[in-house]
């Protein structure tokens, strides 16, 4: 897919202005700006995500200098959360599987994310609400090395929560829907 797909342009200002702008990943900034992020988008149902998938494990392989895959799902199976989560599931076991634990982890954006023990108003829920649901596949080596060379990355969770606390639920609506229209 190109970069003039809706789905990654949206992506791309979501990862700008909320991830990198509300620096929930002190980390995205470093490999967004080198153009190291692979965009890429499914519009199949589960059979095809984890086909997908498993291409990009292979690509990520064979394509050192770029870092990690973000994969949009675009059909509209994967609109509920709890689908969405079945899907996580299959991806997580696809990587066991084909023997890639420990190489690639998973992280996980969704439009109705909603973190266990919360509400689903919550405003912690939306550091890691984005556009579309999307599975971030990424170098397990990669982030290893960056929570190293980090000195506490135990505070970057609660750093979230506070600053997804003290800009609310309203804020990130707006900005939510504000990416979605363009």
């Amino acid at each position: 897919m190109t970069e003039d797909n809706p789905i990654i342009t949206a992506t791309q200002q979501w990862l700008d202005e909320i991830v990198i702008g509300h620096n929930f990943c002190p980390f995205a900034r470093f490999v967004r700006d080198p153009g190291q992020i692979r965009y890429r988008v499914c519009n199949g149902d589960a059979e095809a995500v984890l086909t997908t998938l498993a291409g990009e494990c292979l690509y990520l392989n064979d394509n050192p200098d770029t870092a990690t895959t973000l994969l949009m799902l675009s059909h509209n199976d994967f609109a509920s959360f709890d689908v969405f989560l079945d899907i996580l599931d299959a991806a997580n076991g696809l990587l066991q599987h084909l023997e890639l634990e420990g190489v690639y982890q998973l992280a996980s954006f969704h439009p109705e994310y909603q973190f266990e023990d919360t509400q689903p108003d919550d405003a912690e829920n939306y550091t890691n609400r984005a556009p579309y649901p999307t599975l971030h596949l990424l170098r397990e080596a990669d982030i290893e090395r960056a929570l190293a060379d980090y000195g506490e990355p135990h505070t970057i969770f609660e750093a979230n929560i506070a600053t997804a606390n003290r800009l609310g639920k309203a804020h990130f609506d707006k900005q939510l829907k504000q990416i979605r229209k363009q």
